[in-house]
């Protein structure tokens, strides 16, 4: 009966497909509006979408809010469950990866049936989607089309674009379902509103720049990629893995990219395809975000040990001088020009406003790029004031990981994210605004109290020559700091979309 069977099912037909995997922990209140935005694709001709969430580690109702929403809506979903899953959302996306092509550490040699055989070569790309994200109507036929235009494509990701939170003002305290609407994460202050602007002009940036240079990206981000089969494939046997993700790095979206780039696929972002995600709402999540996300970058460019070279890696090392120059630039200005305030040796000079008008004509253009923008955001993007605060949060940051790095201070970046927004680490921002406000002020009161002596003629001798020396060094990598900014608003002057 079975030898029967075999020859009916091998030469069955099964429609091309596309598999999207779906980690998910602790997700019940987001997995159904991610669900939502797959139902809104409009699917390429004959391709069918199956869904795979994986519950992981969740001690909420995610399982069951992904069966429900997919039954409403019309959806293929399978739910696989998680214990005990110590590699957090790699563990997540190989679990879904096996269910499909098997456990390769599985001791017991099973063999896929017939139907899976099939199943698995009617697989023509693999969606990996997070929970919190969301794809924009359409956005799944043009990743296709994207992944399908060449052979050697091994993955494409959308353009990430950060949802704005509604305004608090619009939730009324009288409405009954207050505070679930609150708890939701829709709405926020305007600070929070402010500062998810700000992620979102940063990420234009970036967006921006990898089209200037062609589309190639360095890492296939999580929250909305189409994979190439083959080319995971691919990964998993030229690495002796047991699935596709790793989790040796913090960064296992970029450490992917770098090992397909090493195989010869290429890694492109969509022009078209958008994918909306959420923006860490707070200093403190964005900071532990931001320093996952660094670490892991640094770590992999390096680790001799992977032997991983990216394409963008000379891009990577300018991004990294970059930053120190910004820092540089700054520590200095605060240090020469407190010194020279101090000793009544500063004067004005009109050529200053040169780099501050490029960084506003910069940051200008930036604010009218980016997707969804309000008046509000282009108004304060003429001040200076947001992109230097946003700047300095990124600038603490790298600074914070150069020093982990140096003292090999070893730390795990996604269990320090996952505290942060959970609530169960507290920021320092405001004890460290305090604490700098009142050193400053204990300066101001020093330096006005001994006056005489700071402003006496051998004080001024003795700093004078220290200081010319500064400003002029200062000059230089002002200099070249702005024409950094001057072959960027170079770059921006195309036609391209972020």
């Amino acid at each position: 009966m079975k030898e029967a069977l075999i020859p009916v099912v091998r030469n069955a037909f099964m429609r091309p497909r596309i598999v999207a995997f779906i980690p998910a922990h602790n997700e019940e209140k987001s997995i159904r509006d991610c669900l939502e935005g797959l139902a809104d694709q409009d699917l390429p001709p004959s391709i069918e979408l199956d869904i795979i969430v994986i519950a992981d580690n969740c001690h909420d109702r995610t399982a069951e809010v992904a069966m429900c929403s997919g039954q409403e809506l019309h959806l293929n979903v399978m739910v696989i469950k998680t214990e005990n899953n110590k590699q957090r959302k790699v563990g997540a996306l190989n679990a879904a990866w096996k269910s499909l092509y098997g456990d390769l550490l599985d001791i017991y040699d099973q063999e896929l049936s017939p139907y899976q055989e099939i199943y698995n070569k009617s697989v023509k790309a693999i969606l990996g989607m997070d929970a919190d994200s969301r794809l924009a109507p359409g956005a799944l036929k043009h990743l296709w089309d994207g992944l399908m235009s060449a052979r050697n494509i091994g993955g494409v990701m959308a353009k990430y674009t950060m949802r704005m939170p509604r305004k608090m003002s619009e939730l009324s305290p009288d409405d009954p379902h207050y505070e679930v609407k609150l708890e939701s994460g829709n709405y926020g202050s305007q600070i929070t509103r402010w500062w998810t602007h700000q992620q979102k002009q940063d990420m234009t940036s970036w967006l921006l720049a990898l089209q200037y240079k062609g589309g190639s990206t360095y890492v296939l981000g999580g929250q909305g990629t189409l994979f190439r089969p083959a080319a995971l494939h691919d990964i998993v046997q030229r690495n002796n893995l047991d699935g596709p993700w790793q989790d040796d790095s913090d960064v296992e979206d970029m450490l992917l990219t770098w090992q397909l780039q090493k195989a010869k696929w290429k890694t492109l972002i969509s022009p078209t395809a958008r994918c909306y995600v959420d923006a860490m709402r707070s200093y403190h999540t964005f900071r532990q975000q931001r320093i996952k996300w660094a670490s892991g970058t640094l770590d992999l460019m390096t680790n001799q040990e992977l032997g991983l070279r990216t394409p963008h890696r000379l891009k990577l090392w300018r991004s990294e001088c970059r930053k120190l120059l910004d820092l540089t630039i700054r520590i200095m200005l605060i240090t020469l020009l407190t010194i020279a305030l101090v000793t009544d040796q500063f004067s004005w000079n009109w050529l200053w406003i040169i780099p501050i008008a490029v960084a506003v004509i910069l940051n200008l253009v930036l604010a009218l790029k980016t997707p969804m923008r309000r008046p509000i955001d282009v108004v304060m993007s003429s001040t200076l004031i947001s992109s230097e605060i946003y700047l300095w949060a990124n600038l603490i940051t790298f600074l914070q990981v150069w020093l982990d790095k140096l003292s090999q201070n070893r730390k795990d970046g996604w269990q320090n994210q996952y505290s942060a927004e959970q609530g169960k680490t507290k920021s320092r921002l405001v004890e460290g605004v305090i604490l700098i406000t009142l050193l400053i002020a204990a300066a101001v009161g020093f330096a006005i109290y001994n006056r005489s002596f700071f402003t006496s003629t051998s004080v001024k001798m003795t700093v004078s020559p220290f200081l010319e020396i500064g400003w002029i060094l200062l000059t230089y990598l002002t200099i070249l700091a702005t024409c950094i900014m001057i072959h960027q608003l170079w770059t921006l002057r195309r036609n391209y979309k972020a």
